[in-house]
């Protein structure tokens, strides 16, 4: 693919969807069964055994997840939860649907990950938090180990959004089982997906029977026992005020099949990955992006020098939309939203290092699948613009 063709369409992202999965979603469809029941089981036990973490439970979505673990967690009236204003809303809105508060700490200075030294400071000044929220963002993991600590040391829960960190593997573990729950998405850009959907993870056998039990509806019992069991089949109780947060059956083999090419993905991702970092590596006026430990290599977050360009991150973002090349931003900072800098009093000032991230960042089109030559024009379309546009 050169400059001189045209048109082009590069698409952020392309799910690898091949005959397995429409086989097996086929499958499902035939055996007069949709709703949650053997495969969502079976989807339990094998993501369980790949990540090594004893209680996995599958849900509609990360957000889902998110809800279910701040109740378990005990977040409601009165309480708070910590995390970064660089993340998706879901982060915090999973709380203030609980009727519980959101306090934020900025990011590392040269990373997108929360800051441990700014989680000490928070929690040294509010004893009304209850759990760490910490944000794996683009697959890089966060140091966990600092978090960890600082959650022992002022007795909160600590709750990996590891929506973008699957499967990031680091000598401690899989992201997601380094805290007291973690959560994953399996949303259609995600590393595997079942359209929507997700799954909570812990080794806490306490925090796994709650969530479990709110998961649908507080009811004591699921609805497949209650179809497979000798006990009645319409007698239950419920025992709790739940939510309704299953997955589905024909999700569920959908994601049976993408767990068995996780590791496939990951490797294609990560080849492309590098691909980019190669044809960047003498560019002055970008740096790539975080590469550390464990990475799943989820999103490609390139950064724009603004000292060396006449452009913005926004007009270089137009641009190459206009050359239909397909880009996103991750992500919007809370203290940009309407409702949460209305409800909290939130200004970019206060987060000095999560603005100058959000300002420069933009997330390039990047999938297992993604042809070579595809990425080869979209760096070489960006660098073109950006040498048009040099400050010399």
């Amino acid at each position: 693919m050169s400059q001189n063709d045209s048109p082009v369409s590069i698409p952020f992202f392309k799910p690898s969807i091949g005959k397995e999965e429409e086989e097996a979603v086929i499958k499902v469809l035939h055996s007069g069964w949709l709703s949650t029941a053997k495969e969502s089981l079976a989807f339990e036990k094998e993501f369980s055994e790949f990540i090594k973490c004893r209680n996995c439970l599958a849900v509609n979505s990360n957000t889902s997840g998110l809800l279910l673990a701040m109740e378990a967690c005990g977040i409601k009236a009165g309480t708070k939860i910590l995390t970064t204003p660089y993340t998706f809303i879901s982060t915090a809105t999973s709380a203030l649907h609980l009727g519980g508060e959101v306090l934020y700490a900025d990011i590392e200075e040269d990373s997108y990950s929360i800051s441990p030294e700014s989680i000490e400071k928070k929690l040294k000044e509010d004893s009304s938090i209850k759990a760490v929220v910490p944000v794996h963002i683009g697959g890089n993991v966060c140091d966990m180990k600092a978090i960890n600590e600082l959650a022992s040391k002022y007795k909160v829960k600590v709750i990996e959004d590891a929506a973008h960190a699957f499967p990031a593997l680091t000598k401690e573990g899989y992201a997601g089982t380094l805290g007291d729950i973690g959560v994953f998405s399996f949303y259609a850009t995600k590393t595997i997906t079942t359209g929507e959907g997700g799954m909570i993870a812990t080794n806490d056998d306490e925090l796994a029977h709650r969530m479990t039990v709110m998961r649908l509806h507080g009811i004591d019992r699921s609805v497949w026992d209650r179809y497979t069991s000798s006990k009645t089949s319409w007698e239950y109780d419920v025992i709790e005020p739940g939510f309704k947060c299953n997955l589905p059956d024909i999700l569920a083999a959908l994601g049976r099949v993408q767990l068995k090419k996780a590791n496939l993905f990951l490797e294609k991702r990560k080849k492309l990955f590098k691909k980019y970092n190669e044809l960047f590596k003498d560019c002055d006026f970008l740096e790539l992006p975080p590469d550390d430990e464990g990475n799943s290599y989820h999103l490609y977050l390139i950064r724009i020098v603004p000292e060396k360009l006449r452009i913005s991150r926004n007009e270089l973002s137009n641009m190459l939309q206009a050359k239909g090349i397909g880009i996103s931003m991750h992500f919007i900072p809370h203290f940009h939203m309407t409702y949460m800098k209305n409800l909290y009093g939130l200004k970019p000032e206060m987060f000095p290092h999560a603005q100058k991230q959000y300002e420069r960042t933009l997330t390039l089109p990047l999938w297992p699948d993604m042809p070579e030559d595809m990425v080869e024009y979209t760096a070489e379309t960006i660098i073109l613009i950006c040498k048009e546009n040099y400050v010399r």
